[in-house]
């Protein structure tokens, strides 16, 4: 998958994190589509990082 950064390992309530990097808001929907039909995925949570402000 394009802009894949991951998968990684995790304890706790998820079996798994990855990370992906997209250029538009606008692909969210289609990333998140295309980790939904791989099989053996039952559900998953989209958590979408803010980048902190550059501070001279």
């Amino acid at each position: 998958m394009r802009g894949l950064r991951g998968p990684y390992a995790v304890t706790g309530q998820f079996d798994d994190v990855i990370q992906v990097e997209f250029e538009k808001m606008e692909n969210l929907g289609e990333v998140i589509e295309k980790i939904q039909n791989i099989r053996g995925v039952l559900r998953t949570q989209t958590l979408i990082v803010i980048p902190m402000p550059i501070r001279e």
